[in-house]
């Protein structure tokens, strides 16, 4: 089913915006704000010294353009995840089931991640750091947030990652959540980040 949506994403745009809006009113109708609700509790136990995490807000949206914009093409190659001008940041914005969230220094947005959510309690994540922050262990606190929030709120965790993209690979090598759910065309895996078992 994942193949299929991503081929009907990357090929039939049009199709694919009906779905989308389907999905973002089952998304709200079954499952409300509880995610947010879960990224706030989230938010506050899982930080770095000297970073902000937290929700992005309509105002944050033109910071965010800039941050995505201003990346060399190397490094968002295999990052997109919606349109980065400013009417696809507006339009991801209004869409309940996609909750964006920001990584703040000194005010500066230099991270984003998100939740790509679905009403079959799957989502999908993704993140990004501005090149100067990394090695700051921001990625991780973002995971945190990410998987933690999924979590609590009974869905799946999931992402696609390109065997080619070594960068994400060799960082996803040292994950104990990651788990390779299946292989998709063009070299891509679909992966659930799951949560460890606790010893009884």
């Amino acid at each position: 089913m994942t193949a299929f949506l991503l081929f009907i994403k990357h090929e039939f745009p049009a199709i694919w915006r009906i779905i989308d809006w389907l999905n973002a009113f089952l998304f709200r109708v079954l499952h409300g704000d509880r995610l947010a609700r879960n990224a706030a509790l989230c938010f506050s136990e899982f930080k770095r010294d000297g970073y902000e995490f937290r929700a992005l807000r309509e105002g944050d949206l033109e910071c965010l353009g800039q941050l995505l914009n201003r990346q060399p093409d190397d490094r968002v190659e295999y990052f997109r995840p919606h349109g980065f001008d400013s009417d696809s940041l507006h339009r991801v914005f209004r869409n309940p089931s996609f909750l964006m969230f920001g990584v703040f220094h000194d005010r500066t947005l230099v991270g984003y991640f998100f939740l790509r959510c679905f009403w079959n309690q799957r989502c999908f994540v993704g993140r990004l750091i501005d090149e100067f922050h990394e090695g700051k262990g921001l990625g991780g606190v973002m995971n945190r947030i990410l998987y933690n929030t999924a979590w609590r709120s009974k869905f799946r965790c999931l992402t696609t990652v390109s065997r080619q993209n070594s960068f994400v690979m060799r960082a996803h090598a040292r994950n104990p959540a990651f788990t390779i759910v299946k292989e998709l065309p063009n070299d891509y895996l679909l992966v659930e980040f799951k949560r460890e078992k606790t010893a009884s």
